[in-house]
């Protein structure tokens, strides 16, 4: 899914004029400290790049066209000159007494975004120095970050009724380094719920996560397993899993490594920035081994046999099926060994190499936030 930047121009891409908030000329123009150098980081991002910027009166006698555009060109040409493209501009021409369905913070003139599927509002981003472009996060379903160039009007905007609308800053900022490290960072998070006749499961997974689980697959062994990856990975992870376990528990175990290989693929997105690749662990009489690539092709090579037939209530045979269902759904490439005596051992040891890597692999470099591949692509 698409994720989307809507940026403020007025007091966030360019100072606002201080003494009558109308920049309608080129002796106004002036661009806000920092801005180049980070938002040419962003733009390589991924994200979508959209203006929003409300105009009072624009058109009319009181803000004339002719003084609008030569500020607003040179203000687009200056960007792409850094290679920020924007994808939309939108600009609202109306008074405040107008209350015009367009006028941030409604959200008239962005429905394009929301009526979308393919748009990600919950991890995208509205960029803004007034209150307005946080309620218009909140009306997005968006996260804001609330540029605070002034500290009365942000205490004085923010009245007991707009409250609630703290919830959604994740960033109070003038410094656009700091915009720039939280939208690189963004929130590596999905959810993938898979429901069939055998199993109905939810998987939530935050990459960047602490370590915290809530795994509930109806299989003890497998539920202490699933906490390894959360543990040694540091992944937060919820799983909830009802399935046809009076049958056997082939499908849960199976139907759950695809869900999980499916919301790790959502969450790491376009890939930019990490790490790739990533372990082996000795665990006593054990030594586990588990290479992986997220490089977008499924592919496993499994080196461990058990002489039991069950560690716990959980069939040993299953342990394959569940790393191979895994790859197939991430689209990455696994290869498995394990040697040693203790079977418990030897399949702990597995998982907790398999969150080991995972670790390796997801992690970012925030300042070379580029794809890992010669190809272009992931």
């Amino acid at each position: 899914m698409k994720k989307v930047l809507f940026i403020d121009r007025d007091g966030t891409l360019v100072i606002e004029p201080p003494e009558d908030h109308q920049l309608d000329s080129l002796e106004k123009l002036e661009f806000y400290p920092g801005v180049f150098q980070w938002m040419s980081k962003i733009a390589r991002l991924g994200y979508e790049l959209v203006m929003v910027t409300n105009q009072d009166g624009l058109g009319t006698t009181s803000f004339p066209e002719e003084t609008f555009w030569p500020a607003q060109d040179k203000c687009i040409q200056a960007f792409q000159n850094e290679g920020v493209i924007f994808d939309a501009v939108k600009i609202d021409r109306s008074f405040p007494a107008d209350q015009a369905p367009t006028r941030k913070p409604r959200t008239g003139m962005l429905t394009e975004y929301l009526n979308k599927q393919e748009y990600d509002m919950a991890n995208s981003f509205v960029i803004g120095d007034r209150i307005t472009d946080v309620e218009l996060a909140k009306n997005l379903g968006a996260k804001a970050i609330f540029i605070n160039n002034n500290e009365a009007l942000g205490a004085e905007e923010i009245s007991a009724d707009a409250k609630e609308l703290q919830s959604c800053i994740t960033l109070t900022t003038t410094d656009w380094q700091q915009i720039y490290e939280l939208v690189a960072r963004g929130t590596r998070t999905a959810n993938v719920s898979r429901k069939t006749k055998e199993t109905d499961i939810d998987i939530t997974v935050e990459l960047d996560g602490t370590g915290q689980s809530q795994v509930d697959t109806g299989i003890k062994f497998f539920d202490h397993m699933l906490d390894q990856i959360a543990k040694h990975g540091l992944l937060d992870l919820k799983v909830v899993v009802k399935g046809d376990l009076e049958v056997d528990e082939h499908h849960t175990i199976e139907d759950t490594g695809i869900a999980l290989g499916e919301a790790i693929a959502e969450a790491l997105g376009n890939k930019m920035g990490i790490e790739r690749y990533g372990f082996c662990l000795p665990m006593d009489d054990c030594l586990c081994q588990v290479a992986l690539d997220f490089g977008g092709r499924n592919w496993i090579v499994w080196e461990a046999e058990f002489k039991r037939e069950m560690v716990g209530k959980m069939p040993t045979e299953m342990f394959f099926h569940f790393f191979k269902s895994f790859s197939d759904a991430a689209k990455c490439n696994l290869n498995i060994k394990a040697e040693g005596q203790n079977e418990h051992h030897k399949i702990e040891g597995i998982f907790k190499a398999f969150a080991k890597a995972i670790k390796m692999a997801v992690k970012q470099d925030k300042d070379k936030m580029i794809l890992p591949s010669t190809k272009g692509t992931l």
